[in-house]
């Protein structure tokens, strides 16, 4: 196994309130319906198991199973990182969403996310591997934000 790579950074501005944004973002069981290869979220308190079925990489596919410690400011910033007590997992997950109030009716959401995933391909296949999870984090991104405008009855 080898370790690999993807990072995102995104934002835009939502024409929904923010308590309605941060209400979708928080949601365990609203957030796989919104994004794509999410099977499904278990939540005790701050800490999130997220299923994800397989992901096609580069003519294979790779499915995993996470824990994060989530961080939770009311309607300002969520951030998970991988759960300190599950410090050897396949798949790490980091990162932080931001919304910021932009008028009643509009909120700036904003995302960084990374993603370290142990994967069955040889260190010299790094450049299609990462280039492939950033395509397929891209895709999921779009989606999740397609889904999430749908969800929230925005134009």
């Amino acid at each position: 196994m080898t370790r690999f790579s993807a990072s995102k950074q995104s934002a835009a501005t939502v024409p929904s309130p923010r308590r309605e944004v941060w209400e979708a973002l928080t949601d365990p069981e609203l957030l796989p319906r919104l994004t794509p290869y999410l099977q499904r979220i278990e939540a005790d308190g701050d800490t999130w198991t997220w299923h994800v079925v397989r992901i096609p990489v580069l003519g294979g596919s790779i499915g995993s199973t996470f824990v994060e410690q989530m961080t939770f400011e009311e309607e300002v910033r969520i951030a998970f990182r991988p759960h300190p007590e599950q410090p050897r997992q396949q798949t790490l997950v980091r990162g932080e969403y931001h919304l910021e109030e932009r008028s009643a009716d509009s909120t700036r959401v904003s995302i960084d996310i990374e993603v370290d995933a142990d994967l069955p391909f040889p260190r010299i296949a790094r450049p299609a591997v990462e280039t492939g999870m950033a395509t397929v984090m891209a895709g999921m991104g779009q989606a999740f934000s397609r889904n999430l405008l749908r969800h929230l009855g925005a134009r």
